[in-house]
């Protein structure tokens, strides 16, 4: 049976990974570093901010500390709150979508985005009291592939009534977000907003929206 749906963030509910890319180049060119956007989706998205700035770090010095990485993510997280409150953009049907789904599952989100981000965004698209629950980059030590953040949810979830992996369907854009869902022993429906359908086969199923999107033949396919 189907309980809880897991919803990624950036690239799920909101368009906003243009904006992370264009935060990440800022910050990084104050550093004397340059990240194209080709470089940002084959490498990075998906990861944490604090998982991007290690990786592009470490390509380019040795020397890198946590007090660094740290310095960076706030600086860029700065940037990107300034731009979510003149350029947000929730993606088509979301609201519907939320709304809907919430009359008959559990709802939270599992995000390697900051969560005052988080709250920013959904206060603003009107969808914040759907969710039961947020698990933000604050709340683990390790970002995606690693499947903390889901397992983080499913146990908060769990104080409340019991729901198992096994009833749970994640939403993701990204390939490390699969890569999670599966390693926490959850189903993943993959939406093709940031990479085309052809590169997220790993999901359980792919849609190109979720605007309209009826869950019933994925509940037949793998919960009946």
């Amino acid at each position: 049976m189907l309980k809880a749906i897991l919803f990624d963030f950036d690239g799920v509910l909101v368009d906003t990974e243009p904006l992370h890319l264009q935060a990440f180049q800022k910050v990084l060119a104050e550093e004397g570093l340059a990240l194209n956007e080709r470089d940002y989706y084959a490498k990075y998205v998906g990861l944490d901010d604090k998982g991007c700035f290690q990786a592009v770090l470490s390509d380019h010095s040795p020397a890198v500390t946590a007090a660094m990485i740290q310095c960076l993510v706030e600086r860029k997280a700065k940037l990107l709150l300034e731009h979510l409150k003149t350029n947000l953009s929730v993606y088509p049907g979301i609201a519907d979508f939320v709304a809907m789904t919430a009359q008959h599952y559990r709802l939270a989100i599992v995000s390697g985005a900051l969560r005052h981000e988080i709250e920013f965004s959904l206060e603003a698209a009107g969808i914040r009291k759907q969710f039961q629950h947020i698990t933000a980059a604050q709340d683990v030590q390790n970002g995606k592939p690693d499947p903390e953040g889901y397992l983080h949810t499913l146990a908060v979830l769990n104080r409340q009534s019991p729901v198992t992996a096994s009833e749970c369907l994640v939403i993701e854009d990204t390939i490390p977000g699969i890569q999670a869902a599966h390693a926490a022993g959850m189903r993943c429906l993959a939406v093709s907003n940031t990479f085309p359908a052809t590169e997220l086969s790993l999901a359980d199923a792919v849609t190109s929206t979720l605007q309209g999107y009826d869950l019933s033949a994925l509940e037949r396919r793998f919960w009946s």
